[in-house]
């Protein structure tokens, strides 16, 4: 079985899906993130990214850019992002002018990740609006968002800033190819990975830069490391830049 080749040092993250615990609230759980960040902040962690899930019990966040603002009050160093916002759900410009503003209040410190998902069930699908989104669909409203974000959109997104947050694609599978095609760093799920490596190597063969994006890119991982008791973490070796260019660290 292949293996996958790791550096001997890694930087740390956490990936915080603002899980509640049996008997607490959703509000519990939200301030338990943001108690979180700030303890990865002062322990000199590299990124804290939040997720986006819809009606999926256990889970309280649904709005990475609200709870990457109220973490980046909290907080001085750590790198913020969303692992990740949902993009059928959200139309490009709007998503580009939220993280935009964030950049401008807290400037170097924002990523973007990206993903796909429509939801788990039927009726989230149909709450939310979209129940077909393909893989030609993904890479349009991928590529638009960057355009925006980089001032080559239609209209001009605000605020603009002089420099952008860096997109990340989460991917597994057909999402490694697409982002591969648009040059775009990627974080993909630690255990798959592991298992079988062939995907990742196969994106960086692939990897053809892009106008905003590093030359060369190693891939994300992200994988769960067990905790004591009934606490779990969530690290993201998040893509750093292999070739120069671009701002992916």
């Amino acid at each position: 079985m292949a293996t996958l080749d790791l550096p001997d040092t890694l930087r740390l993250s956490v990936l915080d899906r603002s899980r509640t615990r049996h008997g607490e609230s959703h509000v519990t759980a939200l301030e338990g993130t943001l108690r979180r960040a700030e303890h990865a902040d002062s322990l000199g962690f590299h990124r804290f990214w939040v997720a986006e899930h819809h009606a999926v019990p256990g889970i309280a966040s649904g709005s990475p850019p609200l709870l990457i603002a109220a973490a980046a009050a909290r907080t001085g160093r750590i790198r913020l992002g969303s692992g990740g916002v949902m993009v059928p759900h959200h139309r490009p410009m709007i998503v580009a002018e939220q993280f935009a503003l964030l950049e401008s209040l807290h400037p170097g410190r924002i990523d973007l990740g990206v993903g796909r998902s429509l939801g788990f069930t039927a009726p989230v699908r149909a709450a939310l609006g979209v129940e077909n989104y393909d893989d030609d669909d993904f890479t349009r409203d991928v590529a638009a968002l960057q355009d925006f974000l980089h001032g080559r959109g239609p209209v001009t997104a605000l605020p603009v800033v002089a420099d952008p947050p860096p997109v990340f694609v989460l991917a597994m599978g057909r999402g490694l190819e697409i982002a591969a095609q648009l040059g775009l760093p990627v974080v993909v799920g630690g255990s798959k990975l592991l298992a079988d490596p062939a995907p990742l190597e196969k994106y960086r063969a692939n990897f053809r830069p892009g106008v905003d994006a590093a030359t060369d890119v190693a891939g994300g991982v992200a994988g769960e490391w067990p905790g004591s008791g009934r606490r779990s973490g969530r690290a993201i070796c998040g893509g750093e830049p292999r070739g120069g260019g671009g701002r992916v660290d």
